[in-house]
């Protein structure tokens, strides 16, 4: 497996990242489950501080995209 895949910091981005958008899913349909649980953004520290997290976090995984996007795939080797 690649190491970009295993680093324990791009799994936890793309842990955070897939909360973010689940609840950006939910806000769609009238439902914002970070408020739910810690409170409106006005009043509530860890709300920002999950807001904030989410977003470094999909900041951090444009660079394994990029990689990712840029690396030469290997192409099997096709015999006659």
């Amino acid at each position: 497996m690649d190491r970009r895949t295993t680093d324990p910091l791009t799994i936890i981005a793309m842990i955070l990242t897939i909360v973010g958008g689940i609840n950006w899913l939910l806000v769609a349909f009238g439902f914002n489950l970070v408020e739910a649980l810690f409170g409106p953004v006005a009043t509530s520290v860890l709300t920002k501080l999950v807001y904030i997290l989410v977003g470094i976090a999909a900041i951090y995984l444009l660079y394994p995209l990029y990689q990712m996007l840029t690396t030469p795939r290997e192409r099997p080797v096709v015999r006659p």
